[in-house]
């Protein structure tokens, strides 16, 4: 790797700290980041349930790989994992961790509906609060939020998911327009249909999957790794001048 590459597209030196990365789009975000040479932190439920992450963070890296435990639907959890967050030093975040409950609105549990806006919305505020004042004070870090074609579109059978998507696109715009200037870049990914647990019922519906297929320009459903590749650019130096952007990683979808 030349050194114009490695000082644009590299990340040694850096800690990155990424949410939900027990499996898809977070394990493939935080694996790709320890592939550019960052130092990865990961959160989730459990050590049980970051344990395959870990371990292939492991194979390829000589860093330390770190977790933070708690449950990202729980304000109280988040508190008190991350209380001492500052010690961590964490140069880059990607609030990754999210839900989805699928039922018509007139049918949604006001349970499931507060669930998925803790899990989606509130929990990226609280971690960015605490990861970002820490950046704030430095005078550098980049926060990247994953966001959804369902922060522009209505879906269906999706309220709270959708209303939580919509909700990442405006606070990531929000907090790049006051923390930018500070050193603290703010962007967010809207990852298309990609092939993880959070779609099987999709794909497992013959009709709704080959009506999915039909509208993505490319004709396939993405791999976690078509979004890890682009978290690692925005993670970078060669992204510099990127803040307050939702970039749609979706095989030409919304251009359909």
């Amino acid at each position: 790797m030349s050194n114009w590459v490695e000082s644009h597209f590299g990340l040694s030196g850096k800690k990155v700290l990424v949410t939900g990365s027990s499996k898809g789009i977070g394990a493939a975000i935080a694996i790709a980041m320890a592939e550019a040479g960052a130092e990865v932190v990961l959160q989730g439920r459990s050590s049980q349930s970051l344990a395959a992450t870990k371990s292939a963070i492991e194979a390829i890296s000589a860093h330390p790989v770190s977790e933070v435990i708690c449950d990202v639907s729980s304000a109280s959890e988040i508190t008190a994992a991350f209380a001492d967050i500052s010690t961590l030093a964490i140069d880059v975040l990607v609030n990754n961790a999210g839900s989805i409950s699928r039922a018509p609105a007139a049918d949604t549990l006001y349970e499931d509906w507060s669930r998925i806006i803790d899990t989606n919305l509130n929990s990226i505020f609280q971690i960015s609060q605490a990861c970002g004042r820490a950046m704030l004070e430095r005078g550098s870090g980049r926060i990247i939020n994953i966001a959804s074609l369902l922060s522009f579109q209505g879906g269906i059978n999706v309220p709270a998911y959708t209303a939580s998507k919509h909700a990442v696109a405006g606070l990531t715009k929000a907090l790049a327009n006051e923390w930018g200037a500070r050193g603290v870049n703010v962007n967010a990914i809207a990852p298309g249909y990609i092939a993880t647990d959070n779609t099987a019922a999709l794909r497992a519906d013959q009709d709704r999957n080959a009506s999915i297929l039909a509208r993505i320009p490319i004709g396939r459903w993405g791999a976690p790794e078509d979004i890890s590749a682009v978290a690692v650019f925005l993670a970078s130096a060669a992204a510099g001048y990127i803040n307050g952007e939702i970039l749609t990683v979706d095989g030409g979808w919304m251009g359909r």
